[in-house]
């Protein structure tokens, strides 16, 4: 097993630089996820790590050893790609074997390896067989297999779920979670799937850019984004987001937007009057409320069915609005809606630097 420690990481394609300042620890046994947008660096980065692309400036650490200039087979990883990158002409006991024969390993502990792994990932009945036999998921798990088997102190994932259909892809998450809550392996994970990261990350790393937007366990990113980019990035359906502008007051801060005034209690954020601001809650944040003044009201424009709930969109000064709602007793399109916003539930940003402005 083995600690990750970047510092100072760049990469630069000629003069383009991809990725700026990269500073991250990976704890020992930790689950991380990097988390973007396509273009954000997410990938770029973890090939950095594993050794398949060069390192700009800074270093790159696995288990108290610097690693920049070692090649990807000394560095101690084992990586599972989008592409299940198996050789087709071989069974997948051969396939998951190839890298322990060319490290020559003995027949006997080969094969004691392979039946072990097999049966963690449930392969037993595949062995046999060759790629192009097996559906998507199964071919999936042969490569993680083929990585596991390796006993590496480091896990890489990237992106290994994107070629996979819906249902299969929600399989093997669960099967990664329990992989790694039965070996431990430090693991490194890139996708663009919220879903994914929120439900496998000890934390995210959400990037933006080549850098680094926020750090969190997937709670803390949730609820207390720290900037606008985060909120909007993490959540479904989006966060509503209004435009408004912080008026003080005897008793604490008054918001007017287009659509109508907002009240908040004085301690909760730092405003300046008149700063003018981005209002943000999320769908499953509105209540249905007839009155009061955190209140927004509107005409129902379009009705999305989500099994137990459904999505209820209109307009409130001039902005798209969500609110999530009970399927059993949402509005029609057409029907007038209203619903208020508890103070605990707002999220304020500055409308200039995208910067939260939560106190604590």
């Amino acid at each position: 097993m083995a600690n990750i420690i970047c510092s100072s990481v760049d990469k630069q394609y000629g003069a383009v630089n991809v990725i700026s300042d990269f500073n991250l620890d990976v704890a020992d046994h930790e689950f991380i996820v990097f988390l973007g947008p396509s273009g954000c660096g997410k990938s770029t980065l973890l090939r950095m790590i594993a050794g398949l692309e060069d390192i700009s400036g800074g270093t790159v650490s696995i288990g108290g050893r610097t690693v920049n200039d070692l090649p990807p087979r000394d560095r101690g990883v084992a990586m599972v790609f989008q592409n299940y990158a198996l050789y087709p002409h071989m069974t997948i006991y051969d396939n998951i074997a190839f890298g322990l024969k060319r490290m020559k390993v003995p027949k006997a502990e080969i094969d004691t390896r392979i039946r072990a792994v097999a049966a963690t990932l449930g392969l037993d009945p595949y062995l046999t067989r060759k790629p192009t036999e097996l559906s998507g998921g199964q071919q999936q798990r042969v490569a993680i297999a083929r990585a596991m088997i390796k006993t590496p102190r480091v896990f890489l994932f990237d992106e290994p779920l994107s070629n996979l259909d819906a249902k299969l892809r929600n399989h093997m998450r669960v099967e990664i979670a329990r992989l790694h809550q039965k070996l431990k392996t430090t693991t490194i994970y890139v996708t663009h799937d919220q879903l994914e990261a929120m439900t496998l990350a000890d934390r995210i790393v959400l990037m933006k850019g080549g850098a680094i937007e926020q750090v969190g366990t997937p709670a803390e990113i949730y609820e207390r984004p720290r900037t606008l980019f985060v909120a909007g990035f993490i959540g479904t359906p989006n966060m509503n987001f209004i435009d408004a502008t912080a008026e003080k007051t005897e008793g604490g801060w008054l918001l007017r937007s287009d659509g109508g005034n907002f009240s908040i209690p004085l301690e909760r954020f730092s405003l300046r009057h008149e700063q003018k601001l981005v209002l943000g809650v999320r769908p499953a944040d509105l209540r249905a409320a007839a009155e009061g003044i955190n209140r927004i009201s509107g005409t129902a424009d379009l009705v999305e069915f989500h099994g137990n709930d459904a999505l209820v969109t209109f307009l409130f000064g001039g902005k798209e609005i969500g609110a999530l709602v009970k399927a059993n007793a949402c509005p029609k399109p057409g029907d007038v809606v209203s619903f208020g916003i508890e103070p605990e539930c707002l999220h304020l940003f500055d409308r200039e630097s995208g910067l939260s402005l939560l106190t604590s």
